[in-house]
């Protein structure tokens, strides 16, 4: 592998590495409020009375489902065009690495909140009656039952979503999104370079299997310090 080679895989990785990093930073930030919410506002959960209302609690449950299954459905490629002048509007440009954050985050928000939401329902129904019994707010429902209880899940769901923003990393190339994916454009598909196609493959590969042992490393971790499911969880009696 000559000099040059080296140097333009280890740019496009660090572009890669970022683009990935920053949208997944966002897309927790965001994605895992959503999911809860998403949980919570179904009938009989413990946001079916958002606001005092139950008819409240039913339209925002519809509406982020409803987002969350458009955001899944529409086709990347269509997705990061249709966000260019968003992209724009937020970032100044539509070209570049940071400019492919936005459509990054976009596409992966709602995926990553289904997850969260499919963990969450996994939890025990009854750990949350025994917490809402001692006394326990939302707040602490969330953050001291359902969170923790799910964690191990969740990250096994993150890292899924990793998995997808770094494939969907590689497709920003076709409009000058930089990193790996416009290496394999630039050099293996404009100029008949096989060695460049190879070597991003085998990085992104290699990227993936790190990111998938280390959340599974984690998840079992979690599941191994999370509390039983039969002790009661510990809230603050109000």
């Amino acid at each position: 592998m000559n000099e040059q080679l080296l140097q333009i895989l280890l740019v496009a990785t660090g572009q890669t590495l970022y683009m990935v990093g920053v949208a997944l930073i966002v897309t927790v930030v965001v994605g895992l409020p959503l999911g809860v919410v998403l949980v919570g506002t179904e009938e009989g959960r413990f946001l079916d009375r958002l606001f005092g209302s139950r008819t409240t609690a039913v339209v925002v449950n519809r509406l982020l489902d409803f987002i969350v299954n458009f955001g899944r459905s529409v086709p990347f490629i269509i997705l990061m065009v249709a966000l260019i002048p968003v992209t724009r509007f937020i970032v100044g440009t539509f070209i570049g690495p940071t400019a492919a954050i936005v459509p990054l985050s976009i596409v992966a928000i709602p995926f990553f909140a289904r997850m969260v939401e499919i963990s969450i329902k996994e939890v025990d129904p009854g750990l949350l009656e025994v917490a809402s019994s001692l006394g326990a707010s939302r707040w602490e429902l969330v953050t001291k039952v359902l969170l923790p209880e799910a964690a191990a899940s969740m990250l096994l769901g993150l890292s899924t979503t990793v998995t997808s923003i770094i494939n969907f990393s590689a497709m920003v190339g076709t409009v000058a999104g930089g990193g790996l994916g416009d290496v394999a454009i630039r050099y293996g598909y404009q100029q008949y370079s096989w060695i460049h196609i190879i070597a991003v493959i085998v990085i992104i590969f290699a990227i993936v299997m790190a990111l998938q042992s280390l959340a599974g490393w984690g998840a079992r971790r979690l599941a191994r310090t999370t509390p039983t499911r039969t002790r009661r969880p510990r809230v603050s009696a109000i």
